[in-house]
């Protein structure tokens, strides 16, 4: 789908080298229809010396190269780089957008371009087991679609939606996620290093434990209620534990925090601000 496909990306960050990485070790494409552009030069150098693949600081020029055109940059940084795009998108390429918060609407409106994908994917990403959700726009053809799905799944799991608006949704869930996970394991690396055990030790507990429960849980096919209960006895320790856990409010911490990722999503697309639990 992706053969002889130049493909460009503007940024040429954490992302945009994951899907260079997963694009190239799937062999989906080859380091010639690749490039790169970034105003850090060491960065595109270092991008060149380890995958092979073309770098410029220009983003026009990357643009003219690519069929399909990547926004890879940071959100703040995206209004600044748009206007050099205008005119170097040919009508047949296709924009897939990575940029958190950045509407269809303002990205068409800035570069007068209709073939947009916009997407948003998380840092696992980087070992090929990331979730990316997107959506397109009308004038996506059945072909670009296609690749647009082949460039995402080489991140990982991809998930088609319809409305753009579950973007900012996917957002403050699966998109900040990792976030969220890497702060409960901090929590449960310092409790083992309070009880006791090395950090080193307390570490392999809990990555061990984490992996296993996310393979045991994708694999049952059961509601993950189930699952918990099927390790809490009553009267038993994981029963004390939950009961702290309940007390202490983590399930609506949790939910007042994702809350407001989606309203931050919302704002940084320059939406209406919605309301929500106090």
């Amino acid at each position: 789908m992706l053969q002889n496909t130049p493909i460009a990306f503007i940024g040429a960050g954490v992302m945009a080298e994951a899907m260079i990485k997963g694009l190239l070790g799937q062999g989906l494409v080859s380091p010639e229809q690749v490039i790169a552009s970034d105003p850090h030069i060491e960065r595109g150098e270092d991008l060149r010396r380890r995958y092979d693949i073309q770098f410029t600081a220009d983003n026009r020029a990357a643009a003219d190269f690519g069929e399909v055109v990547v926004l890879s940059v940071k959100p703040q940084v995206l209004p600044h780089v748009i206007p050099d795009l205008r005119g170097h998108l040919s009508r047949s390429s296709l924009v897939l957008s990575i940029v958190a918060g950045a509407r269809i609407s303002s990205i068409l409106k800035s570069t007068g371009h209709p073939t947009i994908v916009r997407c948003m994917p998380n840092t696992p990403a980087q070992v090929g087991k990331g979730m990316t959700v997107w959506t397109a726009t009308p004038e996506v053809t059945t072909e670009q679609r296609a690749q647009a799905q082949a460039i995402l799944g080489a991140l990982g799991v991809e998930l088609f939606v319809g409305d753009e608006g579950y973007l900012d949704m996917a957002t403050a869930l699966s998109g900040t996620g990792p976030a969220y996970i890497f702060m409960f394991m901090e929590a449960l690396v310092d409790a083992g290093v309070h009880l006791g055990f090395s950090r080193r030790v307390s570490e392999q507990l809990v990555f061990q434990t984490m992996r296993g429960s996310l393979e045991y849980a994708a694999q049952s096919g059961k509601h993950v209620a189930e699952l918990r209960n099927q390790v809490t006895s009553p009267g038993g320790t994981t029963a004390a534990a939950l009961y702290h856990l309940e007390k202490g409010g983590l399930r609506t911490v949790l939910s007042r925090g994702i809350w407001a990722a989606y309203q931050r999503s919302v704002e940084l697309g320059q939406g209406e601000k919605v309301k929500g639990p106090a």
